[in-house]
């Protein structure tokens, strides 16, 4: 499973709010599809981690003797979590961008 970078996401959005307030040195660095990079890459994460929790679940219930009972739940709760986190981030960025459309220009 692949980790949000943080730092990473706080200097897109620092750019991104940048490049909101005109400032052109942010712009190109923006321009680069940074972010959405980083978004693609945390789908793409939370997806695969989903996708192994699931053959996890379906060894075990199959009666795999190497599916531990034990590696089935850790997976499938870092699947739930990521999960959940994923949804949080994307309500944020929703919460965001409706503020931004309600500004005043």
């Amino acid at each position: 499973m692949n980790d949000i970078d943080v730092s990473q996401l706080l200097n897109q959005l620092r750019s991104t709010a940048a490049l909101a307030r005109g400032e052109t040195a942010a712009a190109s660095q923006a321009a680069e599809g940074g972010f959405a990079d980083l978004l693609k890459r945390s789908i793409d994460g939370v997806n695969e981690a989903q996708q192994s929790a699931s053959k996890l679940t379906q060894a075990f219930e199959s009666g795999d003797k190497q599916a531990d009972l034990a590696e089935v739940m850790v997976a499938l709760q870092k699947a739930s979590i990521s999960f959940q986190a994923m949804t949080q981030v994307r309500n944020k960025l929703v919460s965001a961008y409706q503020d931004v459309m309600n500004m005043q220009v």
